[in-house]
């Protein structure tokens, strides 16, 4: 069993042979060959190369892809160490429930987690699927220096996090006062201390209402007061998050979780908030938990279609879908109001991890496992609105696919979603067994695309990439990082590159062969390898501004030194600017 990680010597390397799918450089199947030197890829080997220095992957009857990218997951922060406590069962050799294939995936016998895994396993897992990019999508300002401690113990992946800033009451005490460059200084220098990817907006001003005043767990519109803050509203913390985006040049624009969360009729608050940041990038996550419509008796029904009409013809909006998959789940947001709501429907046991008077005034959380049933219309409504909003989306580079794990489910389930999404019969079977009422209530049973390898591609690798602005991830050109992953297609029992019966779940689970930056940590199905990884950051330069409000803000509410605060120093020798 890996117990570690180390840093593997890079090889000159080439691919040949196989089917390349590269959207990003227009490379649909053709047959090409790959070639990689010092951690990147080259267009070609050079003259002065001895022979015999190179080795070589044989990968005819396979398929090429870059390196799977996670644009939205939870696997470091103080929230996800909670919700490894709260999930002790998971990692009893006795209880788990962990499937033959996960432990396959991963190497690793049962009873080492499934939705909380440990950052080795996460690392290994990861790998296992043909994964080397994650972006965690939630890190609170205090908790980004354990988050970096985390990620560097976290084998095979290049990878970052969202610094979340919409609930902070120094961010809300300066839009307040009117003062938008005092607040975007305070978001530049808080993405500059924490060595952040970008900025993460969740239920703007939602939060803050609920810490002014319980009772005040919903947000009407985006335009309803924030509790005890005069003015403010989320229209106004929206824009600010963009506004700082853009002058900070941040290379992916406002991760943003819109207010109303799972409620009924809630499409109608995320397309105001796309209205409201009309003609500026934005990026919606877990769309599929804000695509609510309500009939008349109050029930849920699904809008996916208002919203891909909209997103369709606005190109600078890109989303990750959320997808809920049925069996286990462990709601972990910065959305304590949300959490609450979930808590008062279930009466399930929930947390909501307050460590300290600064994360507690920066921020929300809560956790709470959950049970998505087949057998129940809302989740198997939210199942078939996550598929609908990627099968009927026309520009598969704004549709992107996530669990929001582990929110919806577990990373694990990627190979599942994807064949449901090439296969229209791999989809029937699973309609044939969720509630009647949901499937008769949504699109998703006439629905007949059957996305190609390519479409695939980027939805999980060149898009998300793309939305990013990691330039060097996601395609497999020349300049490019050494991160890619070669399937059997044989495992798929198809060669017509979409649709039919085949076994794309078994392809997609089980990479021949995974490169992370040169080096071959996957061989023949297996996990042989664990490579370090570096950590994804924005270049962001300090503000003077921005650092005197920090400053003030530790000394009025800080229980240590503000020198204490962001990364260590150490932390920025494994940095990637980005």
């Amino acid at each position: 069993m890996l117990c570690g990680y180390v840093d593997l010597m890079s090889e000159m390397l080439r691919i040949t042979n196989g089917r390349v799918y590269d959207p990003a450089n227009g490379i649909d199947g053709a047959v090409r060959d790959i070639c990689i030197v010092d951690g990147r890829i080259v267009a070609k080997f050079d003259d002065a190369v001895r022979p015999g220095s190179v080795r070589t992957i044989d990968a005819t009857g396979m398929v090429i892809m870059p390196g799977g990218v996670d644009i939205h997951c939870h696997i470091a922060s103080a929230s996800v160490n909670r919700a490894r406590a709260m999930l002790g069962e998971e990692h009893a050799t006795h209880v788990h429930k962990c499937s033959k294939r996960c432990e396959a995936a991963s190497g690793l016998r049962a009873g080492t987690g499934h939705l909380t895994p440990s950052t080795f396993l996460t690392g290994y897992r990861y790998a296992a699927l043909g994964y080397t990019t994650a972006i965690d999508a939630a890190v609170s300002p205090t908790g980004a220096r354990q988050t970096h401690l985390e990620l560097d113990d976290t084998p095979n992946l290049d990878a970052g996090f969202f610094l979340l800033v919409a609930n902070h009451a120094k961010l809300i005490e300066l839009i307040g006062r009117n003062d938008e460059e005092g607040a975007i200084a305070f978001i530049a220098q808080l993405v500059h201390r924490t060595g952040a990817l970008g900025v993460k907006v969740v239920n703007p001003g939602g939060v803050a209402s609920w810490r002014a005043d319980a009772t005040q767990h919903l947000v009407s519109t985006i335009d309803s007061p924030v509790a005890g803050a005069g003015n403010v509203t989320a229209r106004r913390i929206l824009h600010t998050a963009a506004a700082a985006a853009e002058r900070l040049q941040l290379p992916h624009p406002p991760h943003v979780h819109c207010n109303r969360l799972g409620l009924p009729g809630n499409v109608a608050t995320t397309l105001d908030t796309l209205a409201a940041l009309a003609g500026r990038r934005v990026h919606l996550t877990h769309l599929q938990f804000h695509s609510y419509g309500e009939s008349d008796k109050g029930e849920f029904t699904s809008e996916a279609g208002r919203l891909v009409n909209y997103i369709d013809a606005h190109p600078l909006v890109t989303a990750d879908v959320g997808q809920v998959m049925f069996g286990s789940a462990m709601t972990l947001t910065a959305d304590t109001p949300l959490e609450y709501v979930l808590w008062q429907i279930t009466g399930r046991r929930a947390s909501s991890p307050y460590v300290s008077i600064e994360s507690e005034l920066e921020t929300g959380c809560g956790l709470m496992p959950i049970e998505y049933s087949d057998k129940n219309y809302l989740h198997s409504l939210q199942w078939a609105i996550g598929l609908e909003l990627m099968l009927t989306a026309k520009n598969p580079w704004q549709m992107l696919l996530s669990t929001d794990h582990p929110n919806g489910g577990s990373f694990l389930t990627y190979p599942r979603i994807i064949a449901a999404l090439m296969s229209k019969t791999i989809r029937d079977e699973q309609i044939a067994r969720a509630n009647p009422r949901a499937m008769r209530n949504c699109r998703l049973r006439d629905l007949t695309r059957e996305m190609t390898l390519s479409e695939v591609a980027i939805l999980t690798r060149s898009g998300p990439a793309r939305a990013l602005g990691l330039t060097h991830k996601g395609h497999l050109g020349a300049g490019a990082d050494a991160d890619i992953t070669v399937y059997d297609q044989g495992l798929a029992g198809s060669s017509s590159g979409c649709g039919g019966g085949g076994d794309w779940q078994k392809m997609f689970e089980s990479p021949r062969y995974v490169i992370k930056g040169g080096k071959t940590i996957v061989s023949d199905g297996e996990l042989r390898e664990a490579a370090s990884g570096l950590r994804l950051r924005a270049k962001v330069d300090a503000d003077e501004r921005g650092e005197r409000e920090v400053r003030d803000w530790f000394d009025s509410h800080g229980s240590y030194s503000v020198t204490q605060f962001g990364m260590h120093p150490f932390e920025r020798e494994r940095m990637k600017e980005v």
